[in-house]
This record gives structure tokens, sequence and C-alpha cells, in this order.
């Protein structure tokens, strides 16, 4: 038989599909490791409970839910109302108005008494911007979103926040390469004294219907790992 005439079997084919995913995790998982190295670098040289948004304000929150468009995932699909917990904090901790990278880190009710947590920071608000962190000079001021994205049936999906005033931000989701759809409003009620106790994680529980990729959970839950240690020393 010549060579030309050889069949390779269909499972042992070369797949971009099945090469894709080991290329991305084994990125994730290196560039996971520089990230936690840095977060060690940096609870040793500044001890604190936080290596990284070492101080904030808590609030206790109602989460108003009213979407429009469908993605299949119930926490974008479905009305409700949820109390939540909220937490404003500057990564670096500089004092305003000195530009600092805001977070919004959100805690949502999920089901059996259990959360999860959702993470915002400061970015651009257009369809590349969005990828890019931007300091700020207000905790309150500019556009916050995730980063990275969450898997739904509909596919990859970011979500973002804005302020909008009086206690109020207005919570989006986007998909790659279109606009923003506003579907949750968030209502700051009360403020709260517990921020040395709170522990925020986006990489252990999802909200309903939100799926966080493999990739995603070794690029980022290496760095939550190292930062819980410190808290623990």
């Amino acid at each position: 038989m010549k060579p030309a005439d050889v069949v390779v079997p269909a499972d042992d084919r070369p797949s971009r599909h099945r090469l894709a995913p080991a290329v991305t995790g084994s990125i994730a998982r290196t560039a996971g490791r520089v990230l936690q190295a840095g977060v060690g670098v940096l609870a040793h040289l500044r001890p604190a409970d936080k290596p990284l948004h070492p101080q904030g304000t808590v609030h206790l929150a109602v989460l108003r839910r009213h979407p429009g468009e469908t993605t299949g995932a119930a926490f974008l699909d479905e009305s409700g109302s949820d109390e939540v917990v909220v937490r404003l904090s500057r990564a670096v901790g500089l004092p305003e108005p000195v530009p600092d990278v805001n977070g919004l880190a959100l805690r949502v009710p999920t089901t059996h008494g259990e959360h999860a947590d959702l993470l915002f920071a400061t970015t651009g608000h257009g369809r590349w911007t969005r990828f890019l962190l931007a300091p700020r000079t207000r905790l309150s001021h500019g556009f916050f979103s995730t980063l990275l994205p969450y898997r739904t049936p509909a596919g990859p999906v970011w979500l973002g926040a804005q302020f909008v005033g009086d206690s109020t931000w207005q919570l989006a989701w986007a998909r790659p390469g279109t606009d923003w759809t506003w579907f949750a409003t968030l209502e700051l009620t009360a403020e709260s004294d517990h921020d040395s106790l709170l522990s925020f994680d986006p990489t252990r529980s999802t909200p309903p219907g939100l799926e966080i990729y493999e990739w995603h959970r070794r690029l980022r839950a290496p760095a939550y790992k190292t930062a819980r240690r410190s808290r623990a020393r």
C-alpha cells in the first residue's frame, strides 16, 4: 500500500477542536501562575487582610432583574428580586481623587442557602475598550465589566455595571461584538461594617445559567487561593 493510500482513523487525526482547549488551558495555567506569584509578592510587600482591594465599603442591596432578550441563562433571562451584598473598593487602595482601578463585588444568593460572587472592575464601555482596565478618580465613576466572559447556552457573555445616581446601579450583559443589554437594577440600601470578614471568589460558584470556562478558572483561581492564604496568616 502506498503512503498516500494510508487511511488515518478519524479519532487519530489532529483536530483543531481538540487542540484548541489544550493550548488555551496551558496558556491559562501559565498565566494563572504568574498572577498567583504577583499576588504573593504584593502580600509580602504590603501585609494586609487583602493584598488587592485592601479597603472597601460593604452595602446591603436589592437586585431587581427585569430582562428582555433571551440568552438561556436564568440569571439573565428571568425576572426576580434578591437581597444581595455589594463591596466597593479600589484595587491598590489609593485615596480619592488619585486614579485607581475601582472594583464592584456582588454576592447573589443561589440555591440551598448558597451564594455566587461576581466581580467587576472599571474598564472602557466600547466593544474593544471593555477588555481594558481603566483607572478612575472616584469610586463610582466609569463603567465596570467582568473583563472575562461567562458561558451561556447562547454563547459567551460579559457582564457590566454602571452607576446611575441615588445609590443605584444598572447591570448589563453583552455578547462578542454587541452593545450592552441592560437587564437589572441594583439599589444600595444600607452600609455594613463587615468589610474585613468578606472574601469574594468568582471561580467557586456562579449565578444560575452562567458557567465559568475552565481556562477562566485556571487563570484566576490560584491568585484567589494565595490571597486567602495571606489573610489566614
